[in-house]
């Protein structure tokens, strides 16, 4: 599955470089979310496959910290740039005389470096109030990598604090994205249905069926396992969770981009 994920996102990356057809921001936000989600497999992966190799499941503190931090940006990252791939397509589906003056390469840029300034921030916060934890030695921890709840349950001091901040991140940075995209899409269907035609209709939906597809996936990947794990109160369902968007979701956005788009699977024929 990680060879999977590499290869198919690597190859996104690559036909989008390689094609000049392919060098507009739709495409540029997508190479972007291909190397968040190589970086996110990157950052757990690994060390599983060392872990089941070596039959050592042993990570230091100091190592424990690391990932969750940069676990905790990749997919703050993407959920970002979903939201920003959400209103690339709003304004080229309801103000397409204005696209390509609104989105210009410089808002292309700020967008994706607002949104690794976002991760990070959010990460450095998140990190800096587990560091402030006090824990016993010999600590075990129910899951495949340091996941940030799973490591804050096991603190021996207060956690309250840690608590709050993880809710209110999660409605502002988690809820904000999402309400973002489902306003976009809102905007774009009744767009979409303002059209005459069939055929001008099935044109304007698949620019964005991919990301529809891609949106749908993590994000209800993301809520309904997670649920279902909070319902059971199970780390195993937990874990389930964060194999299904950190690992699944990215080994399956190459596949739904280059099955469900025309001028991926073009530049993936010419230069294949």
């Amino acid at each position: 599955m990680y060879l999977i994920t590499m290869f198919g996102n690597l190859l996104i990356i690559l036909a989008i470089t390689l094609d000049s057809h392919l060098h507009t921001p739709m495409y540029f936000f997508l190479t972007n979310l291909s190397f968040s989600d190589i970086c996110l497999t990157s950052t757990t992966v690994p060390k599983m496959l060392v872990n089941m190799q070596t039959q050592s499941k042993v990570i230091p503190f100091e190592g424990c910290i690391v990932q969750m931090h940069f676990f905790i940006v990749l997919t703050g990252l993407e959920n970002f740039l979903l939201a920003v791939m959400a209103y690339d397509r709003f304004v080229a589906i309801c103000h397409p005389l204005h696209y390509t003056v609104t989105m210009n390469p410089w808002l292309c840029m700020l967008l994706v470096m607002v949104s690794w300034i976002l991760g990070v921030l959010h990460a450095l916060l998140q990190s800096l109030m587990v560091l402030k934890l006090s824990f016993c030695t010999d600590l075990e921890i129910p899951h495949f990598f340091c996941e940030l709840n799973q490591v804050v349950q096991l603190a021996c001091s207060d956690t309250f604090p840690n608590y709050m901040v993880m809710y209110v991140t999660a409605v502002l940075l988690g809820g904000g994205p999402l309400a973002g995209i489902l306003y976009s899409y809102s905007k774009i269907v009744s767009s979409i249905s303002s059209i005459s035609s069939v055929q001008g209709r099935y044109k304007a939906f698949s620019t964005c069926a991919s990301h529809l597809s891609v949106v749908s996936l993590f994000y209800f990947t993301i809520l309904g396992v997670y649920f279902s794990a909070a319902a059971t109160h199970n780390s195993h369902s937990s874990a389930t969770a964060s194999v299904m968007y950190s690992v699944v979701t990215p080994m399956l956005n190459p596949f739904i981009y280059s099955l469900r788009n025309k001028d991926i699977k073009r530049a993936l024929k010419r230069y294949l």
